[in-house]
């Protein structure tokens, strides 16, 4: 199977989304990529280690793409191998009535990760230009000012609040986030046959909401949005990557390399040494502790 080069994905000019595959052909089957995975997991999860007690970059991994673009199975299978004390996940739904108090960042700079941990975005902050601009109706649960109805927002206010979110992303990276955005690509027919699986196989009946169909039927909007969200908010400290995602074992792989390979960048990300005078003293230590027993 051909090496993986996250260059090939990382959006740095303007992009087509249409004109992007969904599937990645590679010579291998699946198992072969399992086997990546397993290897880029343990990698990871060494340099998470490293970066804990380093304690001083955290780490956001933003995941968007449509329903049944294979978010939760990838966040399950990338990091299962991380210490648990070091990955944090957060699912953003519905506002809260408590998170709809504040502003629409609020709650997502409170899930912002602690130093020398991963916090991943299952949904992100780009639902407030994405899900709000295909159903405007939500924004008026946000009660802001001036706005009464769907009406009343004003035409640059998507504008702003892309605006706001390429401030927000700098703002964290600047101090010491490493922010890095993967949209999941798949494709209408490959959503389908996802979506028939649900309902065919017991099991998996439960994954199933009519929502997801409400929401198939916007898809050409998504897109839309998407695309545009992309190429405003892809940044050098906050860039996007598009995924292939019709093929969720190759998926989980590319994005788990991305990772690696961005993070292999930040050279000054060492374990600490001890203070010299601690480091001249072990022998001593080492005694003492020993005498005890």
């Amino acid at each position: 199977m051909k090496s993986i080069d996250p260059n090939d994905f990382k959006v740095t000019d303007k992009i087509k989304l249409s004109k992007i595959p969904t599937l990645l052909k590679v010579n291998g089957d699946d198992d072969d990529k399992i086997e990546k995975l397993d290897k880029v997991q343990s990698k990871l999860s060494k340099q998470q280690d490293t970066m804990y007690a380093h304690n001083r970059y955290g780490v956001l991994i933003c995941l968007q793409g449509m329903d049944t673009s294979g978010k939760d199975s990838l966040i399950r299978e990338v990091f299962k191998e991380f210490n648990p004390r070091g990955v944090v996940v957060h699912s953003f739904k519905t506002p809260t009535s408590t998170e709809l108090e504040h502003d629409y960042l609020w709650r997502h700079y409170m899930a912002l990760p602690e130093k020398g941990k991963y916090a991943i975005f299952n949904r992100t902050h780009y639902e407030n230009v994405l899900v709000t601009r295909v159903h405007p109706e939500f924004i008026l649960a946000e009660n802001l000012p001036g706005i009464e109805t769907v009406e009343d927002i004003p035409k640059d206010f998507w504008k702003d609040r892309i605006e706001q979110i390429n401030n927000f992303e700098k703002h964290i990276s600047q101090n010491g986030i490493i922010v890095l955005k993967f949209y999941l690509h798949l494709s209408k027919e490959e959503q389908r046959q996802r979506l028939l699986r649900r309902l065919e196989k017991e099991k998996h009946n439960w994954k199933f909401s009519l929502g997801d169909l409400k929401e198939r039927g916007h898809w050409d909007e998504y897109q839309e949005y998407y695309e545009e969200a992309i190429n405003k908010t892809s940044t050098k400290d906050a860039p996007w990557y598009i995924v292939p995602a019709d093929d969720k074992e190759m998926a989980r792989y590319i994005v788990a390399k991305i990772i690696w390979e961005v993070m292999q960048k930040h050279t000054d990300i060492k374990e600490p040494e001890l203070p010299e005078d601690i480091q001249e003293n072990i022998g001593i230590y080492k005694k003492q502790l020993e005498n005890e027993s």
